[in-house]
């Protein structure tokens, strides 16, 4: 006996059924030094709980309070007013070129896109100046390019080509343009276009944000249960965190199979057929989504020994693998499988994706159940474990980013200059935020084991304590069952309520969680949003061979959108918001270009209306220049306005 440590000895078997977790028993100094802590006064002052309990009481309607309105925040963030959507693909040129005149009809029209697109059936189209369809058959799409046949026996006149199709990152790329043969007549209008609702957009916000609570609510449980959860403690609470976050995922994955059909075919919520439908489940992004709920499935039934405590070494590997596997089917449905880099991408993403539900799980654990329920010993041995687990998951968290910053943005113009740099920057700040509480509590933590002896030196003064037959008995709880203990039982001077540290690190680990909701939100956003490397090049206002410009009068806002901004074609986009930001229905649409330095009178720019706050059209510049553009938007029957702005071309 003379060789055994405290480490060794059977006093920590007692403890561990008392209530130390797993995680924690392999370093058998600290498990030791926790154990031989003398009992604290109950407020951790030698003054009482009374304190420590008032001022959690005081605490309570500060943190509901402003858990609450960050909650607010990020639903209002996902909520707001759709902007202008733009996907990751744009048409880079097109044959015949937009506004041209022909002298004989084609007898195909080619679009050429920014990256591989797929079709969506029956939303290609060419109409005549008569109005009627001059497409013949299905468009063939290889790769970026769409070739439409057309019948070359049509009249002359104005044709107009409408296309939606969908880019590799899932998302959808609508527009129009037109070209003539022989002369230009007044453009036709295609009657058919289905317009997508704006709930739709929201609805799929809405879908992605729900996901990513459901993954942190279902990895935090299983990783703490698995690892971190003391014997003692009931199950019940965490088991159905566990499985809300599994229903949450699931729920998220099949409305995102449902709204994709509206979101690129356009229509409303219920707008979806059972052809568009398979249509979705055949494409990678339906597949991606499939093998998530077969992997969820799967999930749900090898979790069951988690819930319950008797969980395997070999339940714990398969897991894990499903994890990963679950993990890669989000960014192969998003993003980054339409990167530069595509491989590098998804992992990259996948490990952003697991940092966050690591942390954020863990976090949500932590406040929820173990900072109210375990004893001062308990969290003595649990918390320097879970500070090492969130360094981690965090610094992969950075890492990640920053990777996914250096692909999606490119450049620091395009972090500046477009929306996806511009919340790619909020979302920094808010997770700056969020460090530096996660820091505030990390010292919580170290003093905690500073003030308990745990310091390096003394812990291996322990390891290495003689234990013998004549050591004297110290007292060891006699109750060595493995059954769990009732909340109530818990000794009262375990109640982590009871010291003024663990009031200040529940305070703490709910701050970050409120936050990061917010942070979830912004997260829902960007994956909507494309990448500033593409924004740059081909859509933000700003940058070299495009302009953008919103326009405010004493009844709308209005987005203007100039491509490419230089002589020649020219393709104008314009949007009509109300001056609370939201669309704004339009009665009638006037617009003029003129140069007047160069003695160039306005030019009439024929306008062809998308839906009803938002119309396209084509003009060609023959100069370079400042050229006037002027716009009057008739809102009803009596209330109009005219803005203007000044367009460089180049």
């Amino acid at each position: 006996m003379s060789g055994m440590t405290v480490a060794n000895r059977p006093r920590l078997v007692a403890y561990h059924r008392d209530g130390v977790p797993a995680a924690v028993r392999g370093r058998g100094g600290a498990s030791a030094v926790a154990l031989r802590q003398p009992t604290r006064p109950a407020a951790g002052n030698g003054r009482g709980s009374a304190p420590a309990a008032g001022n959690t009481r005081r605490g309570a309607s500060a943190r509901i309070g402003t858990g609450l309105g960050l909650l607010l925040a990020a639903l209002a963030l996902l909520l707001g007013p759709a902007t202008p959507a733009h996907a990751h693909a744009v048409l880079v040129s097109s044959s015949p070129v937009a506004d041209s005149v022909l002298s004989a009809p084609p007898t195909e029209v080619v679009l050429t896109f920014s990256e591989t697109v797929r079709h969506v059936p029956g939303k290609i189209r060419v109409i005549g100046p008569d109005g009627s369809r001059v497409d013949r058959g299905e468009p063939t799409l290889n790769g970026a390019v769409v070739t439409i046949p057309v019948d070359p026996g049509g009249p002359r006149g104005t044709y107009l080509v409408t296309y939606r199709v969908i880019s590799a990152d899932s998302h959808p790329v609508a527009g129009a343009y037109t070209y003539s043969v022989g002369a230009p007549s007044p453009p036709p209008t295609d009657t058919g276009a289905d317009r997508v609702d704006p709930a739709v957009g929201v609805a799929v916000r809405v879908a992605k944000y729900l996901g990513y609570a459901g993954l942190l609510l279902l990895i935090g449980p299983v990783l703490v249960l698995t690892l971190l959860w003391p014997r003692r403690l009931d199950r019940t609470g965490p088991a159905r965190l566990l499985w809300t976050g599994i229903g949450l995922i699931a729920l998220s994955t099949v409305a995102a199979l449902w709204l994709q059909v509206p979101y690129t075919a356009g229509g409303g919520l219920f707008a979806v057929s059972g052809a568009a439908f398979g249509d979705v489940l055949g494409s990678t992004f339906g597949a991606a989504l499939l093998v998530r709920l077969g992997i969820l499935a799967a999930v749900a039934i090898l979790v069951r020994p988690v819930v319950t405590g008797q969980a395997g070494r070999a339940d714990q590997i398969l897991l894990v693998v499903l994890g990963v596997v679950g993990l890669i089917t989000w960014p192969v449905a998003g993003h980054p499988a339409a990167s530069p880099v595509p491989a590098v991408s998804v992992v990259v993403d996948a490990v952003h994706l697991a940092g966050m539900a690591v942390w954020l799980g863990g976090l949500v654990m932590l406040g929820v159940f173990l900072l109210r329920r375990a004893t001062e010993r308990e969290l003595d041995a649990i918390l320097p474990v879970w500070s090492r687990w969130a360094t981690l998951a965090v610094s992969a968290l950075l890492l990640a980013g920053l990777v996914q910053a250096l692909i999606e943005v490119g450049t620091v113009n395009a972090l500046v200059s477009t929306t996806y740099g511009r919340l790619l920057i909020a979302k920094i700040l808010l997770f700056a935020l969020v460090i530096a509480v996660a820091a505030y509590s990390r010292r919580l933590v170290q003093r905690r084991l500073l003030a308990d002896g745990w310091a390096e030196p003394e812990e291996e003064d322990v390891r290495d304590e003689p234990v013998g037959e004549d050591l004297p008995e110290e007292p060891v709880a006699e109750d060595v069952s493995d059954e769990p203990v009732a909340e109530e039982d818990t000794p009262k001077h375990g109640d982590p309520g009871s010291t003024l540290g663990t009031v200040r690190t529940r305070r703490a680990v709910w701050a970050e969680l409120a936050i990061t909701a917010v942070v979830l939100a912004f997260s829902a956003i960007l994956v909507q949003t494309p990448p500033a490397r593409s924004a740059e090049e081909y859509a933000d206002g700003g940058t070299a061979g495009y302009y953008s410009a919103t326009l405010t009068s004493s009844l709308y806002s209005l987005q203007v959108e100039v491509d490419p901004a230089r002589v020649g074609s020219n393709s104008i986009h314009l949007y009509a918001y109300t001056l609370d930001n939201k669309p704004m229905p339009v009665v009638e649409w006037r617009a003029t270009a003129a140069l007047p330095d160069q003695g160039i009178e306005p030019i009439e720019i024929p306008l062809l209306p998308l839906t009803d706050n938002h119309v396209t059209g084509e003009i060609s510049l023959p100069r370079p220049g400042s050229w006037q553009l002027r716009f009057t938007l008739r809102t009803s029957d009596i209330d109009q306005a005219t803005v203007t702005s000044t367009v460089p071309i180049t």
